[in-house]
């Protein structure tokens, strides 16, 4: 996605379009791994040097408010950052700290027809995301 993609993409969600939100939102998209906000400054001082840290959470949270990231939270506490803004699961690698994207329609499926019949008492779903821990072969 080139820098005229991600203003248009700030400006639908009705965010100011400024240097920083594109630089932050381009390295999120270009390290495509679930990056960290560590990640995400690493990444940005090389070529933005003067974007400061404090800019980069408080941006980071704009995005999240704004629905265009979720935040993704791996079973040691760390908090990494998704830009895909549709309902997908997660595979978690506890070796590695890895995150993968994890897609399958018939498992929607079945957890949406599970929790129709079932429910949850005084509970409304919003959103059903799954985070399935485990180890990726070498």
């Amino acid at each position: 996605m080139n820098q005229v993609e991600i203003a248009e993409k700030l400006s639908a969600k009705g965010m100011r379009v400024t240097p920083q939100r594109i630089a932050i939102l381009g390295a999120i998209l270009k390290l495509n791994n679930h990056p960290t906000a560590e990640n995400i400054i690493e990444y940005i001082k090389i070529n933005h040097p003067n974007i400061s840290i404090g800019t980069v959470y408080k941006v980071l949270d704009s995005f999240v408010e704004n629905h265009l990231l979720k935040k993704v939270k791996t079973e040691g506490g760390i908090m990494r950052y998704d830009p895909l803004p549709f309902n997908h699961h997660h595979l978690y690698c506890e070796e590695t700290d890895r995150i993968e994207d994890y897609e399958d329609q018939t498992l929607d499926e079945l957890i949406i027809d599970y929790f129709e019949k079932k429910g949850i008492k005084n509970f409304t779903i919003q959103n059903i995301q799954l985070h399935i821990t485990g180890k990726f072969k070498h």
